[in-house]
């Protein structure tokens, strides 16, 4: 045999091989496609959705309940609870000149209105809770989040109900539904509307005329400057019966684990969603005051 017709075999048999593999492989692919459309299991599964944020988690954008005084959207978990204290001084922060203020501890001396508060996480995203005041006033309160912001909401939507009562519930009670809408920026915080309608709102006596009822426009922002540290403003414009001046506070907050400590100074020192509708005791007229609040979860 000579040199030309050995290559031409070894070319003949190499073309042989090739194509041999070729066919082998082209019939398990061919069975490994019927294989597939037989079970669907089999096929490539769907790209999951991103997993939701934990209720448990530390939200960076909203790490309380409250602003100062006006509701939130920051969801309890399911059978957690969180405890809040609010403390407003009684004494306003205008009244006597510097020195007379300053010896008085900038009214810490005095007497103050303090709320004692728990709220607990029945399910996901629901919660009910208790706020009384040392004025003998008590606010059962229940609260549900309806919408969260993702995807194609922009917004956070939760509905809240009130039921409030002068000296232990058994006076004077002034029920409250709402809404509370708000928006986070990122984590840099998050921006609130809180419209809320109170009824029976006006403590006198009621007469000819007397308005009873009131519509609290509420909004705010927290804003965080430092990874642990924010500024707070909130302001409860109002329509129906009006008292006094339009409630506004401002504050700063310092989040350390499940704590919070704030210090604030508002023009009133309600601390319910009907004290707050009854308005402040004027633009010249400003008092502290502090809420620590701590969840348990």
């Amino acid at each position: 045999m000579n040199v030309r017709t050995k290559t031409t075999r070894l070319r003949t048999e190499s073309a042989t091989a090739i194509a041999l593999a070729l066919a082998v492989v082209m019939c398990g692919a061919r069975e490994a496609a019927a294989q597939q459309a037989q079970d669907p299991a089999s096929a490539a599964a769907p790209a999951q959705p991103a997993e939701e944020p934990s209720d448990r988690a530390v939200d960076p954008s909203q790490p309380d309940f409250t602003l100062i005084g006006l509701p939130t959207n920051l969801r309890m978990p399911k059978f957690a609870s969180a405890f809040r204290v609010t403390h407003r001084f009684l004494r306003p922060l205008g009244q006597g000149d510097f020195v007379d203020l300053a010896g008085d501890g900038f009214g810490i001396d005095g007497s103050a209105q303090i709320g004692l508060e728990y709220r607990f996480g029945i399910w996901s995203g629901a919660q009910i809770g208790i706020h009384r005041t040392s004025d003998r006033t008590i606010q059962l309160f229940g609260q549900y989040q309806l919408l969260r912001q993702r995807g194609s909401s922009p917004v956070t939507l939760d509905v809240l109900a009130t039921a409030e009562g002068a000296n232990n519930l058994r006076d004077h009670y002034s029920p409250a539904i709402g809404a509370v809408v708000s928006r986070t920026l990122g984590r840099r915080g998050a921006v609130y509307f809180q419209p809320i309608w109170v009824n029976n709102s006006n403590q006198l006596p009621s007469g000819g005329g007397d308005e009873n009822d009131t519509f609290v426009t509420g909004f705010g922002a927290r804003l965080r400057v430092l990874p642990s540290v924010y500024i707070i403003g909130e302001a409860a414009p109002r329509f129906g019966y009006t008292p006094s001046s339009t409630y506004v506070s401002f504050a700063i907050e310092k989040r350390y684990g499940g704590h919070s400590f704030q210090v604030n100074v508002g023009n009133g020192f309600g601390s319910t969603l009907a004290q707050i509708a009854r308005g402040g005791f004027g633009n010249d007229t400003w008092f502290l005051g502090f809420n620590i609040s701590r969840k348990f979860f």
